[in-house]
């Protein structure tokens, strides 16, 4: 089955940022100073949180390919021989690296460097001795395997990003590590969701439902805003597909309950207005999957309704392909009216 589109967020990615902190030092004064972002800008920024897990807003991403060089020169073998774990950071740091430039270019070879990399690190960290860098290093390449694995709808990415994700969990407890379990969470939740799609597969997005029910048990709205509406929002395009698969109205209407938290978080908490107006567009598309299924020709009116006002009210906080969607889904709602 062809299921709806739906938008999801990406909190910013806090290991890139470590990453890119961590080589400045390697730069001249010159490249150093150019790795500040451009706060001159005063135009939106519609993509924000929306490209995907190498998105981050700490540092210029023109920094990226000087920092890579600067990290490649760095991993020497006597470096690997005399600090072995200092070698293994360095090899997570380029992983970071690599795939953030990887995402820019939808290189698929930077991809598998980024993830051989995250490999190497992991030969010389191990859960007994360096648990909690190898926790962050099977996080990385679970992430980074996630955003291959998406871009090339390759289920093998998929179940290996699944697997080092299980991997970190096992380091990284609710207990004691709320945030980084947390993140975890919500990143297995991401994975489960894009393998079940590929699989057509209704248990795969019932875990993924479950990792972010999860997730949400450790973010609040005061200290992880992002996270929290990020959650519930890609919680709801979970339940979304899972409605539509199963041609169940509940899962539905669970799903409009999860964007519409989503939304009031966005608004409450000041986060960019984009994100709102986004959860507020996977909102109408499930309440129009709602109308097809119970056959609603008054909610159908209401969702009809609804598009024609974020076209015309909030057009310039809309991607143009999120754009086109809501002009597509007007006319549908509009012509089920009129069969109705």
């Amino acid at each position: 089955m062809k299921f709806a589109n739906t938008y999801l967020f990406y909190p910013d990615n806090k290991a890139l940022e470590l990453a890119i902190a961590n080589s400045i030092g390697m730069l001249g004064e010159e490249l150093a100073a150019a790795a500040a972002p451009d706060t001159q800008v005063t135009a939106a920024d519609n993509f924000l949180h929306t490209r995907g897990n190498y998105e981050q807003h700490r540092f210029s991403s023109n920094i990226l390919e000087s920092a890579r060089e600067a990290l490649e020169q760095s991993l020497t073998d006597a470096c690997r021989e005399q600090r072995p774990l200092v070698w293994a950071e360095t090899q997570n740091s380029l992983g970071n690296i690599l795939a953030a430039l990887a995402q820019q270019m939808r290189d698929e070879v930077l991809y598998e460097k980024a993830i051989q990399s995250f490999n190497s690190a992991l030969e010389v960290f191990n859960q007994e001795d360096s648990a909690m860098e190898w926790a962050a290093a099977q996080y990385n390449l679970g992430t980074a395997n996630q955003a291959l694995g998406r871009q090339l709808g390759d289920a093998k990415c998929l179940k290996q990003a699944t697997d080092a994700y299980t991997d970190a969990l096992q380091v990284w407890s609710r207990e004691k590590m709320p945030l980084e379990w947390g993140a975890t969470m919500h990143q297995l939740g991401t994975t489960l969701h894009a393998h079940g799609k590929l699989l057509k597969g209704n248990r795969t997005l019932q875990k993924s439902v479950v990792a972010y029910k999860n997730a949400l048990a450790v973010f609040d709205a005061d200290n992880t805003a992002l996270e929290l509406a990020a959650t519930h929002n890609n919680r709801g395009a979970v339940l979304h597909h899972l409605g539509q698969s199963e041609e169940n109205a509940d899962r539905l209407e669970e799903a409009i309950r999860s964007y519409e938290t989503a939304f009031t978080i966005c608004m409450e908490q000041q986060l960019p207005i984009h994100l709102a107006v986004l959860c507020r567009v996977n909102k109408a598309t499930a309440r129009s999957a709602l109308a097809e299924l119970t056959k609603d020709a008054a909610l159908a009116l209401e969702v009809a309704d609804e598009f024609e006002l974020m076209i015309e009210c909030f057009r310039h906080a809309l991607q143009p392909l999120c754009l086109k969607h809501c002009e597509e889904q007007l006319k549908q709602a509009q012509l089920r009216l009129e069969k109705a």
